[in-house]
C-alpha cells in the first residue's frame, strides 16, 4: 500500500509555470510506475505523465510534451514525484492527482485503470 499526498497547486497566469510535488510513503515493493493524472470539470480523468520506479524512464501525454517534466527523488522513507509545468495554458486547468501502479513498463498508453493508489488531488487554475 502506497500513500500519496500532493501539494503545490494554485492559481497562475497563462504562460507561467508551476511545480507540483507528490510525497509517496508506504510499501513500494510492488510499485512499478508513478504517474500524474488530471481531471477538468465535466471531463474524464486523463493521463499526464509517468515515471518508472527502476530507471526513471518517462512518458507524457501529447498535450503536455515539451512543456511538462516529471521527475522523482528517493529520500529515506519517502519518494517525491514532481511535475514541473511550464508554458501553462487555460486548458491545463484541472485537479491534478498522483498515482502509483504495479506495472513497470507499458507499450500502450497509460490510463487510470493501470494505477491502484491515488492521492487526493491538488487544484491548478490557469487564468487568461
Amino acid at each position: 500500500q502506497v500513500d500519496l499526498v500532493e501539494f503545490g497547486g494554485g492559481l497562475v497566469q497563462a504562460g507561467g509555470s508551476l511545480r507540483l510535488s507528490c510525497a509517496a510513503t508506504g510499501h513500494f515493493f510492488n510499485t512499478g510506475t508513478l504517474g500524474w493524472f488530471r481531471q477538468a470539470p465535466g471531463k474524464e480523468r486523463e493521463f499526464v505523465a509517468a515515471i518508472s520506479w527502476s530507471d526513471s524512464r518517462t512518458s507524457y501525454a501529447e498535450s503536455v510534451k515539451g512543456r511538462f517534466t516529471i521527475s522523482k527523488n528517493n529520500a529515506e522513507n519517502t519518494v517525491y514525484v514532481y511535475l514541473q509545468m511550464n508554458s501553462l495554458v487555460t486548458e491545463d486547468t484541472a485537479v491534478y492527482s498522483c498515482a502509483a501502479s504495479g506495472i513497470l513498463y507499458k507499450t500502450t498508453a497509460w490510463d487510470s485503470t493501470d494505477f491502484r493508489s491515488w492521492g487526493q488531488g491538488t487544484q491548478v487554475t490557469v487564468s487568461s
